[in-house]
């Protein structure tokens, strides 16, 4: 099967030896996994180390720590037994938080998870329980004796089971810089997401009964419903829900396309959503076994991932296949339009935002998004019958969400005409989509870091949150308004904070959190149950490869591109991806002025063709064949190749 996946979807990295800067992937280097510390000790535990030896003198526990949110299939190998009744009892956490030797952190709307329980009674032996009790994700693991019974343990190990079609660290693509956070940032986003990267059979059996969902063994949190066909897919996230959200993939898609680039494990996911398309076009709020529930917003981030996937896959052959299905889809966003020119939603479904509904700022931003999408799809398989309503349409909800939503005196939209919110997602996904008009970006991009606490960008729609989520949309504003060093700064202070804090996995990215910088998402009631690898937090891996190098393909599987970076504060860059056509590679040095650059080089593969642009700088690119062209106003249209800025750099 691996070879059949690496062929259709997954590119094969074409550099010469390993993927550069090797040292940062947080993925490990074999599935067969072991403690790195021990993190504490509860009652008579002796000859305790790192591998998980211990020796238990009746009730007690110790806590071991993996140094970093991992997932799998743990085993106990047992040395001896002095009880026939003996047992020994594990717990997981990602949060240290939640460290217990009573249960488990959760993966339930209310309460704890049960301790997982190993019958040891038989004696010396390795003790693995069935597949169903992989455990998506925790840093830290409690092994529990809860007899009189004297136990030695030999070891704990873990067999890692996310991420199952991947050769763990063979990346695709790279992102390096002179600022080590940023790098460090880079490369947990694509380890966060290899860590909600599943196999298709372990999808979560824990969900609210609230929601009309009938599932086998809802009292437990085994990982055990199929969530889609094939050998591995996506999902939100790896400890809870472990199922294909559309929204997510808004983010994580991109991300994974520029990092391990399994676009196979996405196509997976995205397809299963597709089959639950109704006949009237309404795509899904979520996979199954997640269904009943309608959002507009998630419907049209269905048809978000149709484009994702085709534009770094290329496969024309594959979006043919889902042609009609991604029309009706776009003609069933269309039916709410009014006469207003704006979408009327009149369902609340989102992404557990408060007040989504009527002529709503975020979900008329994501639909004018997705109708330049739709117009770009058209014209590539040459269905343009529909592409002059669809360019109406855009046009009309641009005009009126300028007239009735824009707010000129605080310089972003409110939520809608009923009232003075003025949300983060609807300003952001204004400006990614192209509602913006004039000079509305830059002041919609500082008029969001006004808002910016010690933690990061709120979320007011949501309560006192903070959602990486919405975030990630945020960091592509400001870099679209022309903002870097905002970008950056944000980078820095939200991300820096979910990276570096005791609190976190030090690895991967949580779900959310609140404005005072604890661990409490206003949406839910427990905070035990919050993720902590989420792929919808992943945004800077993207969005440091798309403008911070500034590679970013325009045509399918990058056969047009454009190389557009945006240093900010940054003094180094060297980045790449690779698709089917080839490595997409930038490597820059800013001047010491810091106007233009001392080194600038770029690859693309030989049958693609692109457009640099350089701001402010002049000169000439010189590709290692003899090509010569000379920068106009800081842009140049050229082939694939290697090429270097040669003359004429400002200085």
């Amino acid at each position: 099967m691996r070879s059949i996946i690496t062929s259709f979807l997954l590119p094969l990295f074409a550099v010469a030896g390993k993927v550069p800067y090797e040292n940062y992937i947080l993925a490990p280097a074999s599935r067969n996994l072991i403690p790195t510390s021990v993190y504490q000790v509860n009652g008579s535990v002796e000859n305790t180390d790192s591998s998980g030896k211990a020796t238990f003198n009746g009730a007690s526990s110790f806590t071991l720590d993996f140094g970093k949110n991992v997932a799998g299939l743990v085993s106990l190998d047992v040395d001896s037994v002095s009880s026939p009744s003996a047992f020994l009892g594990v717990t997981f956490t990602e949060s240290m938080l939640w460290i217990s030797s009573e249960y488990s952190d959760a993966t339930g709307n209310s309460g704890y998870d049960s301790v997982l329980w190993f019958n040891i009674g038989n004696g010396a032996g390795i003790y693995t329980p069935e597949n169903k009790f992989q455990r998506g994700a925790f840093r830290y693991l409690t092994v529990v004796s809860n007899t009189s019974a004297t136990i030695n343990l030999n070891s704990v190990r873990v067999n890692f089971t996310a991420a199952p079609v991947q050769s763990l660290r063979d990346y695709t693509g790279w992102f390096h810089s002179d600022d080590d956070l940023i790098n460090r940032i880079w490369y947990a986003g694509a380890y966060t997401n290899q860590l909600a990267t599943i196999e298709p059979t372990a999808g979560d059996a824990i969900t609210s009964q609230a929601q009309g969902i009938t599932l086998p063994e809802t009292n437990a949190w085994y990982n055990n419903y199929t969530i889609t066909k094939g050998n591995s897919t996506i999902t939100d996230g790896a400890k809870r829900d472990r199922l294909v959200w559309p929204g997510d993939m808004a983010i994580s898609l991109e991300s994974i396309a520029v990092s391990t680039g399994d676009l196979y494990s996405i196509r997976m996911g995205l397809e299963s959503l597709l089959a639950l398309q109704k006949a009237d076009g309404q795509l899904p709020y979520a996979g199954v076994p997640f269904n009943g529930t309608t959002s507009y917003t998630y419907h049209m981030h269905n048809l978000i991932g149709v484009s994702f996937l085709y534009r770094f896959s290329g496969d024309t052959a594959w979006l043919l296949s889902y042609w009609d299905q991604y029309v009706r889809g776009v003609e069933w966003a269309l039916e709410a339009v009014d006469d207003s020119g704006l979408a009327n939603v009149t369902w609340s479904a989102d992404w557990l935002r408060y007040g989504m509904g009527g002529h709503n700022i975020e979900a008329n931003g994501i639909l004018h998004f997705v109708l330049q999408d739709a117009q770009n799809l058209a014209r590539d398989v040459n269905q343009t019958s529909r592409i002059s309503h669809w360019a109406s349409v855009a046009a009309g909800i641009k005009t009126a969400a300028n007239e009735l939503l824009w707010d000129p005196e605080a310089g972003l939209y409110r939520d809608n005409e009923t009232t003075t919110l003025h949300p983060q997602d609807g300003n952001t996904w204004a400006i990614k989509s192209g509602l913006t008009s004039s000079n509305q970006s830059t002041i919609i991009s500082k008029a969001l870091q006004a808002r910016w606490g010690k933690y990061g960008a709120p979320a007011p729609e949501a309560g006192a949150t903070i959602s990486p989520f919405i975030g990630g949309f945020e960091l592509q504003a400001h870099y679209i308004a022309g903002q870097p060093n905002l970008a950056l700064d944000l980078l820095r202070l939200q991300w820096g904070y979910m990276l570096l804090d005791s609190k976190m996995t030090q690895s991967t990215f949580i779900e959310g959190y609140s404005t005072d910088g604890s661990i409490h998402y206003a949406p839910y009631t427990d905070d035990a149950r919050i993720s902590h690898a989420h792929g919808w937090s992943t945004g800077p891996t993207y969005a440091l490869t798309a403008y911070a190098a500034g590679i970013q393909l325009t045509g399918p599987g990058g056969s047009s591109w454009k190389i557009t970076p945006q240093p900010g504060n940054l003094t180094t860059v060297d980045a790449g991806l690779s698709t089917s056509r080839g490595v997409f590679s930038v490597q820059y040095t800013k001047s010491p002025s810091g106007r233009g650059y001392s080194h600038f080089s770029f690859s693309a593969p030989a049958s693609t063709k692109g457009r640099v642009r350089l701001p402010g700088v002049s000169g000439t690119l010189a590709s290692k064949t003899g090509q010569k062209v000379k920068l106009v106003n800081g842009v140049a249209a050229v082939p694939g190749g290697d090429w270097e800025l040669q003359t004429g750099i400002q200085q």
